[in-house]
């Protein structure tokens, strides 16, 4: 997926927490793909959707899968532009 979005960041103190906008292209694993489509298809809020996006980016593009950034938490807050391919 590629998507420009405004994304906030909670984290340990000494970072930064402001928002910042991101453009970033990244491969979510199966199960956050999954779930995104599950979601969208049972209705979910736009809300939801940028919670489900924003999960798998954390874990996968900000921690790296585990191995960086531990206790970071990631929030979608806007999109300005997402493109999907599946």
């Amino acid at each position: 997926m590629e998507l420009r979005g405004r994304f906030g960041y909670f984290s340990a103190a000494g970072s930064t927490d402001d928002p910042r906008m991101r453009r970033l292209t990244q491969h979510l694993p199966p199960d956050y793909a999954a779930r995104l489509l599950e979601a969208q298809d049972a209705g979910a809020s736009d809300r939801e959707l940028r919670g489900i996006v924003a999960e798998g980016l954390q874990e996968v593009y900000y921690k790296d899968s585990g191995n960086r950034a531990q206790g970071l938490e990631v929030e979608l807050l806007d999109i300005d532009f997402f493109d999907a391919s599946f």
